[in-house]
């Protein structure tokens, strides 16, 4: 199916006051290579079994793509997607922050990849606008408790709102809230981090412990302990996003308990959105109930460039996400997905091969789950009309 060429996500009169455009995106890694890149660096020694210098993956990146510019600008890494951004006039930009910001504490023990950013590179997501930044996922804590503890100061003093992590167990579940400029309302961020992508169970914060707020089953008490965090703030226009770190990295398939979970968040919990990551790549997507679930966003940003394997999925394509929901129902109008491409650990318009190609896979995995189809504008953007 191809649907009518889509009316633009923002510009002026486009979107009315009764919509809230959102940017989602998966896993911004801004570690490790792409570090080394940026106008400050951390040591580049790593504590991985194959690679032991993170310039390392520069070289591979560059064997692939042709020189990166070093040092490049804190806005480099986002390249086209900072145009797609202004279009779009988003009322709030969440991503999966996959790295600590830190030049604290020590690699977390028996742990194998270990990502982090020097914290002046907190403005490589200033520059992009990025409003909230979750943090419950399985690389947060690779520098241990007081990289964690570095990391939020970080975020915060540059006016990001983490989520997901805290100095406490109520911390860390506390959502983040941003302000819809110019509309009433706000929206919400419940963030939180499953075992199933790798989320140590020490990582856990606790009543007297720093860590992830940490899910442990997808189970109706959690489902209830999500619905009460946000009804103990939530107002009468507010949007709630879920962010969950979840799955495994590659795959199409949705385990039927996460279905459940997810759909149940938006039943039971009052969640207008599902923002699920970790996967390499997009998985599907369905409208319950007229709510988005977004079960995979893939990566985003990394520095995966060069490194063979699992060629099929494309991983070095990827999607910025920008839903429109009616204020006040959180109910989706329209969803608009640019395709993307990492090229030289910076993000570029994808072109119209690359475009068609995540279309029919992404549209053949949401026909899988519930019938939704994904249509491809004259543009190259995704769509999907509920």
């Amino acid at each position: 199916m191809v649907p009518p060429r889509a009316t633009p996500v923002g510009g002026g009169d486009s979107v009315d006051a009764g919509t809230a455009t959102l940017f989602l995106a998966g896993d911004v890694m801004i570690g490790r290579g792409i570090d080394q890149v940026l106008p400050n660096s951390v040591p580049p020694s790593l504590h991985e079994p194959h690679v032991r210098d993170a310039r390392r993956y520069v070289e591979l990146a560059e064997r692939e793509n042709g020189p990166i510019p070093a040092p490049v600008g804190l806005a480099y890494p986002w390249g086209d997607v900072l145009d797609e951004l202004d279009r779009a006039d988003t009322a709030a930009r969440i991503v999966n922050l996959e790295t600590a910001v830190t030049t604290a504490g020590q690699p977390w023990p028996g742990k194998s990849i270990h990502y982090r950013t020097h914290p002046a590179n907190v403005g490589s997501l200033v520059a992009a606008g990025v409003d909230v930044a979750v943090v419950a996922n399985n690389h947060v804590l690779d520098w241990g408790r007081a990289g964690l503890r570095e990391t939020l100061d970080t975020l915060e003093a540059a006016g990001l709102r983490p989520a997901g992590a805290g100095s406490d167990r109520e911390e860390a579940g506390a959502p983040a809230t941003v302000d819809l400029d110019g509309r009433r309302g706000r929206v919400l961020v419940v963030a939180l981090a499953s075992p199933s992508a790798g989320v140590p169970p020490e990582w856990a914060a606790t009543p007297e412990r720093s860590g992830v707020a940490y899910l442990p089953e997808l189970s109706e008490a959690a489902v209830r302990d999500v619905g009460r965090r946000l009804a103990r703030i939530r107002r009468e226009d507010d949007l709630a996003v879920a962010s969950l770190h979840w799955g495994s990295n590659w795959g199409y398939g949705i385990p039927a308990d996460q279905r459940r979970f997810a759909r149940r968040l938006v039943d039971e919990a009052g969640v207008d959105v599902v923002h699920g990551h970790s996967s390499h790549h997009p998985k599907g997507l369905e409208v319950h109930r007229g709510h988005l679930i977004l079960y995979g966003c893939g990566d985003f940003l990394n520095d995966y460039e060069g490194i063979g394997g699992h060629e099929e999925y494309r991983p070095e394509l990827v999607l910025s996400y920008l839903p429109v929901l009616e204020a006040g129902t959180g109910r989706l109008e329209r969803l608009e997905m640019v395709p993307m491409r990492i090229r030289g650990f910076r993000l570029e318009r994808a072109g119209p091969e690359a475009g068609r190609w995540m279309c029919d896979t992404l549209g053949r995995e949401s026909r899988r789950l519930d019938g939704v189809d994904v249509g491809l504008t004259d543009d190259g953007r995704l769509l999907v009309l509920p």
